[in-house]
């Protein structure tokens, strides 16, 4: 293939023009000025014959340059700048042309084959195109000589000259003449027009292009560039390129504009990208093509970008085709509103055109007004619908201006799931999660389904055998979990069995799935302190299952989820619970001990980055230290004997060894939950300087568990000093602004100063003082109180109380 871009020189198509003459040119035709073959001679007073356009122009450069008027051929001056049209040798000119061109159209027709020299190609294609540019007769004439198919043919020479002038011939031969834009429509011509615009950097790209805009402009031939497989999709292609030539673009896009006249090219363009001819006919179509574009509209797959654009432009006409009484076009609405509402942004503008009130209004309606089918896309959208960031509770819909979590539009929404298939409840369930996922709406929505009783209908989809319909009925119930969760308790202790189908989906995987982490949830919301539900979990087993969940995230088998955290969250959440009730039961410091939850739990306060499960395993530990001190084995001493009783100094002094400071017997961490004898001691303590207020205030909990009233607090103190954990309490309560922290904090410092030498130190510290004093000036009533017996301890405040003792 040649792969020179020069497309042939004029003077080579003029040697050739020149070379096929008839009979010579005479000098009469030939104008003085131009020096060009004349079209239309005049002659002046002298008798001299020039063009009329070049005499023209002589005239008004003398008038312009202030020159005498003279005769450009004789120089001599001339009166005036009459021009008389000398008609007989403009005929004359005429036949010599007619007769010239008839030879030369003859040797152009011989030269269009693949047997002819490249020169004599480029010729027969320069005279042609020159031909066709003379006027529209000539066109015709070159129609009726067949050389277009010839010309067409050319197209596929190895030559790109021929190539390319082969593209300007037939442009020139069909511009303005419809009858000759017909026979380029034969055959597989456009087809193979389309496959220059492919050529990247090729001079063939741009004319092509441009032959093609040519062609458009008929009606006929829209539908046949448009049937060309990738023709459209390359032209949309060249109108959004940033490296393309200006000149290609603007052709490009005038020849989509063409081709907007047929729709089927309008659903091609609108599939390449180019949407807005199709929202036009939305727009602007009569009512068949109005139906016809949404329903074209509803297949297609759009960006959330665009989807918003869509909603803006044409969601107002949307929802009025949907509101229509032919079904036809309410269909090929709901279709189009389905796929333009599912993303945040479009929901939002669809809502703004008032989309919920005939939505809901078709979902109440009985089966005459919408079938089945479509009563499910009308959910499917107003699930899409109210899961953007929209406030429903002031968005008011039908006549008496509800609103979708009124009381009345919530119970219909639960008697409608009550009553339909499972693919139309599944979407109406996920309507309830979309309105409970805003804490302001999900009250609301909780107050109903509590009011209608259906909290059991609920639970009972967590059983379906379709997933889709468990696992949103799983999210549901895990936005309503905290707004119920003693109804939701009663529910899963039934005989129905609810609570061991929701561990079965917790222990299913070994990945954490959405599902899972939702079903965890659930169990982790329900209240600590209901020993029903512990009770079952225990002896269903449970709390066996989350222990092994644990462990092996812990171990990093299953982390690769997106789920894993919030899925670990509600398990450590949900072992935590079985602390909260260990004196209802032995079975339950049983099972604690079995398993050494203390250990457990201590191992998750370094999960770093997780304040969630360190918060939580920081209260359980503090709940299982308050059960240390019951726990404890105190040690039994032999009896001193009698004379040992009369006189101690003759009784041998028994000293024990191995006993814990705090609790002043024998401890373990994994038997009596101590925090001394383990390593939660440290892990509580690391916890201090945590960001989150919340981990430090959990933390505090667990630790002031060894400065109760019922342990060695002395003993407690001594471990602190050792560990250096006194200085981490203080800066609490210096830093801290948080009342509850500050309260918190306040009750551990007093009770350190009750050991003198705590005391003494921290008197010579100023900044405690202050803080304290603080406390005591501005503090809650209870954080007052306490605040001012530790100033009492370091003499800021005297001890009236100790003074009257004495006197």
């Amino acid at each position: 293939m040649d792969g020179s871009h020069d497309t042939g020189s004029q003077s080579d198509d003029s040697f050739q023009y020149e070379r096929q003459h008839v009979e010579p040119i005479y000098d009469a035709f030939i104008c003085p000025l131009s020096k060009q073959i004349m079209k239309d001679p005049v002659t002046l007073e002298n008798g001299q014959t020039f063009e009329r356009e070049a005499i023209e122009n002589w005239f008004h450069e003398c008038k312009e340059n202030g020159r005498r008027l003279v005769c450009p051929s004789t120089l001599e001056e001339l009166n005036t700048m009459d021009m008389n049209p000398s008609i007989a040798l403009r005929k004359a000119i005429e036949e010599w042309n007619a007769r010239n061109e008839a030879v030369q159209l003859d040797k152009a027709c011989k030269s269009l084959n693949t047997s002819s020299s490249e020169s004599d190609i480029l010729w027969a294609l320069r005279f042609i195109q020159q031909l066709a540019a003379k006027n529209l007769s000539n066109k015709k004439m070159i129609r009726n000589t067949e050389l277009i198919p010839s010309v067409a043919d050319m197209l596929k020479s190895t030559s790109r000259k021929v190539r390319f002038r082969a593209l300007e011939t037939l442009r020139s031969v069909v511009e303005d003449d419809n009858d000759n834009k017909e026979i380029m429509a034969e055959g597989d011509r456009v087809r193979t027009i389309v496959k220059f615009l492919n050529y990247e950097q090729s001079i063939e790209r741009g004319e092509a292009v441009s032959l093609l805009f040519e062609l458009s402009k008929s009606e006929s031939l829209c539908e046949k560039i448009g049937s060309v497989n990738g023709a459209i999709l390359i032209l949309v292609a060249m109108t959004s390129s940033k490296s393309e030539d200006l000149f290609i673009v603007e052709k490009a896009y005038k020849t989509l504009e063409n081709l907007e006249k047929n729709e089927n090219n309008v659903r091609q363009m609108a599939k390449s990208g180019r949407l807005q001819p199709l929202l036009t006919l939305l727009l602007e179509g009569s009512p068949e093509i109005k139906v016809s574009m949404a329903s074209y509209l509803g297949d297609l797959a759009l960006s959330n970008d665009v989807k918003a654009y869509v909603a803006r432009t044409v969601g107002s006409s949307l929802i009025n085709l949907m509101k229509s009484n032919d079904m036809q076009s309410r269909e090929a609405a709901l279709k189009a509103l389905n796929q333009v509402s599912s993303c945040e942004s479009s929901a939002k503008v669809l809502i703004d055109h008032g989309i919920l009130s005939p939505l809901v209004k078709d979902l109440f309606t009985g089966p005459s007004r919408l079938s089945t089918r479509l009563k499910e896309v009308s959910a499917t959208i107003l699930a899409n619908i109210v899961n953007s960031d929209s406030d429903f509770r002031s968005i008011p819909i039908g006549p008496d201006r509800q609103t979708l979590v009124s009381k009345d539009i919530i119970h219909n929404l639960l008697q409608l799931i009550s009553n339909t298939g499972p693919s139309i409840a599944c979407k109406l369930l996920q309507v309830l999660v979309g309105l409970s996922n805003s804490p302001g709406t999900a009250v609301g929505v909780a107050a109903a389904i509590k009011s209608l009783g259906a909290t059991t209908s609920l639970v009972q989809f967590i059983e379906a055998p379709q997933r889709e319909l468990r696992t949103v009925s799983i999210k549901l119930l895990l936005n309503l979990s905290i707004h119920m969760g003693t109804e939701l308790a009663d529910c899963l202790c039934g005989p129905a069995g609810h609570l061991s189908i929701l561990f079965k989906v917790i222990a299913e995987n070994v990945t954490s799935t959405e599902e899972q982490a939702a079903a965890i949830g659930i169990v982790a919301d329900l209240p600590v302190t209901d020993v029903r539900l512990t009770t079952q979990m225990l002896e269903d087993g449970d709390f066996i299952i989350v222990v092994s969940r644990i462990k092996v995230i812990r171990q990093g088998e299953a982390r690769s989820s997106r789920f894993v955290t919030p899925y670990l969250e509600g398990l450590v959440r949900v072992l935590s619970r079985i602390t909260y009730v260990l004196q209802e039961d032995p079975k339950f410091v049983s099972f604690c001990r079995d398993h050494d939850l203390t250990g457990l739990f201590t191992e998750l306060l370094q999960a770093n980055g997780l304040d969630n499960v360190q918060i939580v395993s920081a209260l359980a530990l503090e709940n299982l230290s308050k059960e240390t001190k019951l726990l404890t084995k105190l040690p039994n001493l032999p009896s001193p004997g009698f004379w040992g009783s009369i006189f101690p100094c003759l009784s041998n002094q028994l000293v024990m060894t191995g006993l814990c400071r705090v609790h002043r017997g024998m401890c373990t961490q994994r038997e009596t939950f101590c925090l001394i004898e383990g390593q939660a001691f440290g892990g509580v303590v690391a916890l201090l300087d945590h960001t989150n207020d919340k981990v430090v205030e959990a933390s505090l909990a667990a630790l002031s568990t060894l400065l109760d009233d019922d342990v060695n607090i002395e003993g407690a103190v001594s471990v602190l000093c050792e560990t250096e954990g006194i200085r981490p309490i203080l800066d609490v309560l210096l830093e801290k602004e948080a009342e509850s922290l500050k309260e918190r904090a306040v009750w551990m410092v007093e009770r350190l100063l009750r050991s003198k030498y705590i005391a003494n130190e921290i008197s010579d510290d100023p900044s405690v003082s202050t803080a304290l004093v603080d406390a005591f000036k501005h503090g809650e009533y209870r954080t007052r109180q306490i605040a001012e017996r530790a100033l009492k301890h370091i003499d800021k405040i005297p001890n009236f109380s100790a003074i009257f003792t004495n006197k």
